[in-house]
């Protein structure tokens, strides 16, 4: 917005002298600092992501696996005009929040690294009552959900989803551990957004590591973007594809 307001500036100053072009260096200048403006203003990045954590007690080992691995997102969507990433968790006493948007590794880091793990109860539904609110907001249309537990109402759940499907966001519903309950749900939350599960274990870093670079392949350049990534790494990526409909 200050670079809109010097650029004003700029027009008005030259308004208000000769209504002739001027000549010779100062025409040099501003045509340099015009170029110069243009380069020192980065593209939007392609893709835009919301990264939902579960940052109860029990979580902390996960949130730091997941500290050091998201990094691997942001490499996947250079390819594809890189990706902006907006972290939200939840802990504690009704605690829920939603960090500005980053779109480089770093600064997800430094974010991730303030939050400790706290006692409380899940409260995914207000996250995917964040992620509704988001898509007038931002545009964002892929929420990756990591947790191990589900301590809400099921099918609440599902009727958020269900408005997030209208909206065209995909939930990518990544489970630790092997929890029934907690697998119907997430099952569930990226069948109705046409979305796609996938389960993995504590301490499985190559694991999640491979899920979150499909959901940032997929956040910035779709079916095509999964689908050549499968192509590359199968596994769990290709999983990923499967669930989602494309090419086995």
């Amino acid at each position: 917005m200050g670079e809109d307001k010097r650029d004003g500036r700029d027009r008005d100053l030259a308004q208000r002298g000769s209504s002739a072009p001027e000549a010779g260096p100062s025409r040099d200048v501003d045509a340099f600092l015009k170029e110069a403006r243009a380069v020192a203003t980065p593209a939007a990045p392609a893709g835009r992501l919301i990264f939902a954590l579960d940052a109860t007690m029990s979580r902390q080992p996960t949130w730091d696996l997941a500290c050091r691995l998201q990094a691997e997102m942001f490499d996947t969507a250079l390819a594809g005009g890189g990706l902006a990433v907006q972290l939200v968790y939840f802990r504690g006493f009704g605690e829920c929040r939603a960090s500005r948007w980053v779109s480089d590794a770093g600064a997800l880091t430094a974010l991730m690294t303030r939050i400790d793990c706290r006692g409380g109860l899940t409260q995914i539904g207000r996250v995917l009552t964040h992620a509704r609110s988001e898509v007038s907001r931002s545009g964002a249309k892929v929420l990756v959900l990591v947790g191990d537990a589900v301590e809400e109402d099921a099918d609440g759940l599902c009727a958020l989803a269900g408005e997030l499907s209208l909206l065209g966001v995909r939930i990518f519903a990544f489970q630790e551990g092997q929890d029934a309950a907690v697998t119907q749900v997430f099952k569930e939350l990226s069948r109705l957004t046409g979305g796609a599960y996938a389960r993995f274990d504590s301490g499985a870093g190559a694991t999640l590591a491979a899920l979150l670079r499909g959901a940032a392949a997929y956040a910035t350049g779709g079916l095509p973007a999964l689908q050549r990534l499968a192509d590359r790494d199968g596994g769990e990526v290709r999983g990923l594809l499967t669930a989602m409909g494309g090419k086995r």
